[in-house]
Formats: structure tokens, sequence, C-alpha cells
């Protein structure tokens, strides 16, 4: 009985050290134009990068103004055309913008999955002046 005890709970410690490498999420390196920043103008592009690899069918990201200068009621506005893509390092999601943006503050509305196939989401906030 101890005999089938003892394999049994090697089996789970074994599983378990496979598993835990699944159970990571993708977390956020670095971001262009970071969180909370101001950058100068002339962003024509917003990049994300990750921790770990992505599927590009299944990630993406809308890029919403949330305020304009001299504008204080200014209702959230998506931004049209934008397209977005992974970068050839499979870790980094590019949104190309057709033009560059505004002055104005912005939320960048981030959903990625990683290979394992866990799905997470996130805002990237930023003021371009």
């Amino acid at each position: 009985m101890r005999h089938i005890l003892a394999s049994t709970l090697a089996a789970c410690v074994a599983v378990a050290g496979f598993a835990a490498p699944a159970l990571a999420h993708p977390k956020i390196v670095s971001a262009n134009p970071a969180e909370g920043s101001t950058a100068a103008a002339k962003v024509t592009q917003i990049s994300i990068t990750f921790n770990e690899p992505l599927m590009a069918a299944m990630s993406g990201m809308d890029v919403v103004m949330t305020g304009m200068p001299g504008m204080t009621n200014h209702e959230p506005m998506k931004m049209t055309g934008v397209k977005t893509a992974l970068a050839a390092d499979k870790v980094t999601l590019v949104a190309k913008l057709p033009r560059a943006l505004p002055a104005g503050t912005y939320e960048a509305n981030w959903h990625v999955v990683s290979t394992d196939t866990h799905r997470v989401a996130g805002k990237l906030n930023f003021t371009v002046k």
C-alpha cells in the first residue's frame, strides 16, 4: 500500500512540475510609448513587448483618444485605420497608425494570447503633446 501511495505522490509531483510553466501568463516587458508617459509628437505606432511568444491571430489592440486639449467633455473616440500585427520576434505586439496621433490623451486596449493559450488583456495610457 505504501508503494502505491508513494508512486501516486511521485506521479502527482512530476505532473505538477511539468504543468507549472503552463500556468504562466504573458507579462509586459516594455512599451513604446511607455505607460503614463508623454510623447513629444509623431506617434505613428504603439508597441508592447511581452515576456513570451504570442499567437498573432488571437492578439490585437484598439487605440482610443480619451481626451483632447481644450475640450473638457471629449467623449472617448476609437481611432480608425489601426493595423495590428506581431513583430518578427513574436513577443512584440505592434499597432501601426495611418497618421501621427494628434495632441491628447490615449488608451491602447490590448489583448494577447500566448502560445500556451493564456489570454491576457490590459490598457496602456499615454499622452501626446
